[in-house]
């Protein structure tokens, strides 16, 4: 099992930045993939980014171009997402989700076998 715990969100206004971490505990070899997901009220989850492990290599999400990246420190076991030039329509909760294999697409949640509780960034105009 592993264990996923997000910190980091907050309320900032528009054009702010914010840093969200995100701590694997338990087995985190078998993880391939991490990744950060959103959800705002009454909308579905939605992915944002990824990051596979053992290259490095990263996936944006067209939204969050430009603006979003992602980072790890694989001996902290800790994921980071810097979000800068916030907008009001990147509120939502967010999620740190970990995979061991991608078999449908990067962007689907159902290619991802552990969830964090998420946490909430909100973003004022």
């Amino acid at each position: 099992q592993v264990k996923l715990v997000e910190s980091g969100g907050g309320s900032v206004q528009a054009g702010g930045s914010l840093r969200l971490s995100c701590v694997a505990t338990g087995a985190t070899s078998s993880s391939k993939y991490m990744g950060w997901f959103r959800q705002a009220p009454g909308k579905e989850r939605e992915w944002v980014l990824s990051i596979n492990i053992a290259s490095g290599s990263t996936f944006y999400a067209d939204s969050v171009k430009g603006r979003f990246s992602i980072s790890q420190d694989t001996a902290k076991n800790t994921m980071y997402l810097q979000m800068n030039s916030l907008k009001p329509e990147d509120t939502a909760m967010y999620y740190c989700a970990s995979s061991r294999a991608i078999l449908r697409g990067i962007w689907r949640t159902e290619d991802y076998n552990h969830w964090g509780q998420g946490t909430q960034v909100t973003v004022s105009s």
